[in-house]
């Protein structure tokens, strides 16, 4: 059933059936948006996002004769454990081998400066994502405090290179779709381990669709070095993300019994932190 399920699937999105032939060879499929790389990006996630919520539609709860395996179904929520431990493996390598070293030597070459420069840019750059999850969060104060400091880093800080914003006592926050869902009471549903993104959930997968809708280098055209500007976008990303994070993996790696549920709680409590703060902010 699940096979034909994620078949069905693949004809209602892609029109064609998920064991023919790749996005793009079908000829019935309009490859105009597939020409500009973030949207084809969003295509392919898209693809891989169906079969992983179709995965987690099709995880089945524990006999009801085995009380203590559905109550640790219902605390961990993690009916996909298996499949995600071994992403979660893959993952590791892919990080330990690849990621990981780039991080590393980025930290070494280049000084703290430069680098809260970046990461200052980057936070500028996603603030229309932050703006668009603010007003749909219902709340008016943080969208107009993500606006002013937007305003504000780019005129005087330089591009954002500078956080003046933050000195004058707009402090910064985090804002996304899957934040967003959670405070309209959407819950986050089973546990996911994805290749490459790591640590997610069916609510998290939506709204990594989401943000992509909202953050203007998804609609940008391929001309003009523009499409170049939107991967170093990625890239710098990735490597802001990765190199914020060296002590505390480096850490759980070394000293948790099993990094993989230490990872999905935190990831679970960093979830709800951000849910809580958005219904909690009285600024």
């Amino acid at each position: 059933m699940c096979a034909a399920a994620l078949q069905q699937t693949g004809r209602v999105l892609f029109g064609y059936p998920t064991d023919a032939a790749p996005i793009g060879r079908d000829k019935g499929f309009d490859m105009s948006l597939a020409n500009r790389p973030f949207r084809r990006l969003a295509l392919n996630f898209a693809s891989f996002a169906v079969v992983g919520l179709a995965l987690a539609a099709c995880a089945t709860p524990p006999p009801a004769s085995d009380p203590e395996a559905v109550a640790e179904f219902r605390e961990t929520n993690d009916p996909l454990e298996p499949t995600n431990r071994v992403f979660y493996k893959v993952n590791d390598a892919l990080d330990t081998y690849a990621i990981r070293p780039v991080a590393v030597a980025y930290v070494w070459a280049v000084p703290r400066p430069a680098r809260n420069g970046v990461h200052n840019v980057l936070n500028n750059l996603g603030s229309t994502t932050v703006f668009v999850n603010d007003i749909a969060e219902g709340n008016p104060k943080r969208a107009a405090i993500t606006l002013w400091r937007f305003t504000v880093n780019s005129l005087l800080g330089v591009g954002g290179l500078f956080d003046i914003a933050k000195s004058l006592g707009l402090a910064g926050h985090d804002a996304d779709f899957n934040t967003t869902l959670g405070v309209w009471g959407i819950p986050s549903g089973p546990f996911l381990f994805l290749p490459v993104l790591g640590p997610s959930s069916p609510r998290a997968v939506v709204g990594f669709g989401g943000d992509m809708a909202a953050d203007p280098f998804t609609w940008t055209p391929s001309g003009q070095g523009l499409a170049t500007l939107s991967y170093a976008k990625f890239g710098l990303g990735v490597l802001d993300t990765r190199s914020s994070l060296l002590t505390d993996l480096d850490r759980i790696k070394a000293s948790a019994l099993d990094p993989y549920a230490t990872l999905r709680s935190l990831y679970r409590q960093n979830a709800q932190s951000g849910i809580d703060a958005a219904r909690g902010d009285t600024r």
